[in-house]
């Protein structure tokens, strides 16, 4: 396939590190369902974690496009971002909405690697995709917050030193408009752990590292607030953009890889006297998806390109993942039909890849709701929920 010349210098640098984690190492984790720390180590000592962070707190103060080209090379060279891509979109809330001493305390340290801030507390098990409906709630005490609740899929919790909280510090029922009253907190995990805060972990179908988070009477300092009481809800949107355009990115790189596999294969293969790569029956569905992953990858280029201009990029964010994440899911199926029986050994990768990109179809955010929101905010129809 043609080569994105876009950061290409960035691009090689990944590849390098990939190549230090192949197919083996991540198999190993797979079978036992352990975190990938000498791979995230690797990112962050070579500054890769840091992309987004201003130079002058530590950071290499890339463009959200520089920094998708970095999640693209990783899953596009068969590794597995997700142990560490939150760090990336996490940072912007509180590099945007952070007092200068919360900037100052943990940027440059978080830049440097001495601490991970990994963790998103904002689903629950009664809320879902509805963020407004929580019920996680911080209670102002004297100099402090106490919180009591549940999150879940709250990925990389026990990898994490610091966790960026969103709770409601008033009753959805006090409040004119339903966004109002969520506030966000960034939480001091270790010192929390054992002292109100316990993590369950959640095993699913992929190594993904994810957790249910309790509250129970947790105290944190009043400092650990970011922004205003109250304005949390507007303080995550923009992240949450960062976020759709990122994992569109890396679900890119996932689609490029399937390709890659599938029409290498494809070439290679010979059945009845020729390679099953000269039969149309073969050729279509790779070409086809092949054809749906770039018109993705423009996508994903063009909500960056609005989000690095500074200019409303909710609906293109959205398309960008849930065009990238439907030609990723599209590119895993072809691959996989191209092998055959091949495709489900462990030994080619391609099953695991094809667990993991699955999880795109639902996660940050479900197919169905970014409907919903072109629906409604783009073709100004009805809302449905």
């Amino acid at each position: 396939m043609e080569e994105n010349e876009t950061y290409g210098e960035i691009r090689q640098e990944i590849r390098k590190l990939c190549q230090r984690f192949p197919g083996a190492y991540w198999r190993e984790l797979d079978r036992e369902r352990r975190y990938p720390t000498d791979f995230v180590a690797a990112l962050t000592e070579a500054g890769w974690l840091a992309a987004l962070i201003p130079e002058e707190h530590g950071g290499s103060g890339l463009s959200l496009s520089a920094a998708a080209a970095i999640l693209e090379e990783v899953q596009r060279n068969g590794c597995n971002g997700a142990a560490a891509h939150a760090q990336m979109y996490i940072m912007g809330t509180l590099l945007r909405h952070g007092s200068d001493d919360q900037k100052r305390t943990y940027l440059p340290r978080i830049a440097s690697g001495e601490l991970r801030l990994q963790a998103f507390g904002v689903t629950e098990p009664g809320s879902g995709s509805d963020t407004t409906s929580i019920k996680t709630f911080a209670r102002r005490n004297g100099d402090a917050f106490v919180v009591s609740g549940q999150k879940v899929w709250t990925s990389r919790a026990e990898h994490s030193d610091l966790m960026l909280l969103l709770a409601r510090t008033t009753s959805r029922d006090e409040v004119a408009k339903r966004t109002d009253g969520l506030s966000v907190f960034i939480v001091d995990m270790a010192e929390a752990l054992g002292h109100g805060l316990s993590i369950r972990p959640i095993r699913t179908m992929m190594n993904h590292a994810t957790t249910e988070v309790f509250f129970d009477e947790l105290r944190i300092p009043a400092t650990s607030l970011i922004g205003e009481e109250g304005k949390g809800f507007r303080y995550i949107l923009s992240g949450m953009n960062a976020e759709r355009i990122l994992i569109g990115a890396e679900c890119i790189g996932d689609a490029k890889w399937f390709l890659v596999k599938a029409a290498g294969y494809a070439k290679e293969r010979a059945v009845f006297g020729r390679p099953i790569g000269q039969n149309q029956g073969v050729q279509f569905p790779i070409a086809k998806a092949y054809a749906s992953m770039r018109a993705a990858e423009l996508m994903v280029a063009e909500a960056a390109r609005l989000f690095e201009a500074g200019r409303d990029c909710g609906a293109e964010a959205n398309m960008a993942k849930l065009l990238a994440a439907d030609a990723a899911w599209e590119a895993a199926n072809v691959c996989v039909q191209t092998h055959g029986g091949f495709g489900f050994a462990e030994d080619f990768d391609i099953e695991r890849k094809f667990r993991e990109t699955r999880l795109y179809q639902v996660a940050p955010i479900s197919t169905n709701m970014i409907l919903s929101y072109l629906a409604e905010h783009v073709l100004a129809l009805p809302r449905s929920y």
